[in-house]
């Protein structure tokens, strides 16, 4: 995808999963550890302030305020990192365009955009590569909503966007194409939540622990290889999961009848493999990037028309 620009700006969307960092054209998971001194290893290492950081190492943990430690920021400087260099680009302005979940966008917004845009000027290495920035501004635009921006003024009738993370799931309500902000609902109840039942569900059945690479694997397709009787305990646990989200889902007011259901993020896998779906009243969004491509086509509208951030 062609990276949008405004005046001297590159605008890069960045879409900051709990489970994986997302932008137009790149995909890593959200995993960082950092070094006081340069690590053995250092083919993913981000070097900035005197600090190393080796980038999709490790998992962080859920926390619903992003800016309660450097780790995002960090993981924002990767993600610009891997944009500009895929256009050949080290020094140049730059206009952040991020989300967060529906109902918190209004109360975190500020809060997350002066995180990102704490320092104006940025001097940093990442994969052995000096990278100088400039960050010009930054947008932020609620999460499920963005990653059907794209197409959300040919919707018509009533449609359910169901955008289903690692960490929340995000519900919004859509009339002929236009947001109803009254009908807006965040739940922490992603698919993290779905990787800690089988955990727990497995230590249970068979007195085994089951790495959780195996888990997302199955989530992720369907099927891994292992034990047919091992298959079946992730199965069971991640049909029950799904079956739970469109319980959460008739609660906000979903019928199948009356409306059509799109479903993004990572959790749309889960829902295809372990639900039986009517294809005329429900749409996936596959692209996992469809968010942070969703940012920057807002971002560049919006800035465009003159209303800056």
């Amino acid at each position: 995808m062609k990276m949008k620009n405004f005046n001297t700006s590159k605008i890069i969307g960045i879409d900051h999963g709990y489970g994986n960092m997302k932008t137009a054209n790149f995909c890593f998971p959200t995993g960082i550890i950092a070094y006081d001194s340069e690590p053995l290893f250092t083919a993913d290492m981000l070097s900035f302030n005197g600090k190393y950081y080796l980038i999709g190492e490790g998992h962080k943990e859920f926390a619903p305020d992003k800016i309660k430690d450097e780790d995002y920021y960090i993981l924002t400087l990767a993600a610009i990192a891997k944009e500009l260099k895929a256009e050949g680009i080290s020094e140049t302005d730059v206009h952040i365009a991020a989300g967060l979940p529906l109902t918190w966008t209004s109360g975190q917004k500020a809060d997350f955009a002066a995180y990102l845009a704490k320092n104006k000027e940025v001097d940093f290495t990442y994969k052995k590569a000096e990278y100088h920035i400039r960050i010009t501004g930054v947008s932020i635009y609620p999460q499920g909503y963005a990653a059907i921006a794209t197409f959300a003024t040919k919707l018509t009738g009533i449609n359910l966007i169901a955008d289903i993370g690692n960490g929340t799931m995000n519900v919004l309500y859509m009339i002929n194409g236009k947001p109803q902000s009254g009908k807006m609902f965040t739940e922490k109840f992603g698919t993290y939540q779905c990787t800690l039942a089988v955990r727990e569900a497995f230590m249970q059945k068979t007195q085994r622990e089951i790495n959780d690479y195996i888990i997302e694997e199955v989530l992720r397709t369907g099927t891994a290889d292992i034990s047919a009787a091992d298959l079946k305990i992730i199965k069971s646990v991640a049909s029950e999961y799904v079956r739970d989200i469109f319980r959460r889902l008739r609660e906000h007011g979903y019928d199948e009848s009356t409306m059509k259901l799109y479903v993004t993020g990572g959790g749309g896998c889960l829902v295809k493999h372990f639900c039986k779906t009517n294809p005329d009243r429900m749409v996936f969004v596959e692209d996992i990037c469809a968010a942070a491509k969703g940012y920057e086509y807002l971002a560049e509208i919006q800035l465009s028309v003159g209303k800056g951030v």
